[in-house]
Order: C-alpha cells, then sequence, then structure tokens
C-alpha cells in the first residue's frame, strides 16, 4: 500500500497519517444522506467485507467521554467497553458533545486526528485483518491501513468489544 496522495481528500486524520509516516490509501464514495448506517454504506460502496471495515462511536464511561471501534456490521457492546476502559458504565456519548470532542461529523468519525485524543478500544478482530478501514474524517470518504498502525496512532487497546 503506497502513502495517499493528498489531492483535495486532506483531512486532520490523513494528516495525521503522514506526519506519522505511516502508510495509508484513501478510497472516496458517493455518500447517499438517506443511508441507514454509514459504515455498511461504505462497506457496500468500497466492495469490502463488512468485518473489515470499522466505525468509529464515541461512548461516555463513568463521566468521561471514549471511543469505541467495532466492525459496521456488529454493535458495540457497552459493558465490555467500560471493562475494557477500567470503568464501571458506560452510554453512547451525545451526538453534539461527540462533534465537538473531536472536530467531525456524525458518520464521519475517524478515530484518528481528533481533535483532543480520548481514550480508545478497537475490537480485537481488527487485527484478524491485513488492512482495516476506518472513517478519514469525513462522510464519503474512508482510509485502509495497518491495524497495528491504528493501534499505535489512537494509542488504543484492543479488546473484545463488538458483539
Amino acid at each position: 500500500m503506497a502513502k495517499s496522495k493528498q489531492t483535495g481528500q486532506g483531512t486532520p486524520a490523513t494528516v495525521a497519517l503522514t506526519k506519522a509516516g505511516l502508510t495509508f490509501s484513501t478510497h472516496a464514495y458517493e455518500h447517499d444522506p438517506a443511508a441507514k448506517s454509514y459504515g455498511l454504506e461504505a462497506a457496500e460502496a468500497l466492495g469490502l467485507a463488512p468485518a473489515q471495515v470499522f466505525k468509529t462511536l464515541l461512548v461516555e464511561v463513568d463521566g468521561k467521554l471514549a471511543v469505541g471501534v467495532v466492525p459496521v456490521d456488529r454493535q458495540l457492546d457497552l459493558k465490555a467497553v467500560a471493562a475494557a476502559l477500567k470503568g464501571k458504565k458506560a452510554t453512547m456519548a451525545d451526538p453534539a458533545a461527540a462533534e465537538r470532542t473531536t472536530g467531525y461529523v456524525v458518520g464521519g468519525i475517524s478515530p484518528i486526528g481528533q481533535k483532543r485524543p480520548l481514550p480508545t478500544v478497537i475490537d480485537s478482530t481488527a487485527t484478524d485483518h491485513e488492512t482495516v478501514y476506518v472513517s478519514a474524517g469525513r462522510r464519503g470518504l474512508d482510509l485502509g491501513l495497518a491495524p497495528a498502525d491504528l493501534i499505535t496512532i489512537t494509542s488504543a487497546t484492543t479488546a473484545p468489544i463488538a458483539r
């Protein structure tokens, strides 16, 4: 996988990856605002297995924001993400708080290049793939990278957090 050319597709996520010297690819697709699931839409539009495309979800664990990254065809297990972050209780974050904290819009939140780094847990199935895909920071644009690089750039831990 070659480094992506930043031809009009620069986002905080691609800038962070480039700055870190990590290899990634960008994949644009026509986003349908009526899509019921942004993640499943991305997998279908890009011709990828849903298990290889991951969605970024913001949660509140014991009152503090954190990030859970799970395959688009699965759901985040709130108890599991709370346990992975050594917390007692997790709830989904308010969408407005998610956007304000990350600098991204819902449906285009990338785990990479957020305004403020948050504790991040990536579902352990990510390491089953040579390449995983996450939002590049806007709807209709994903990026592909090695799971180890995703873990490194987000300072994430991995745990079985999907159900």
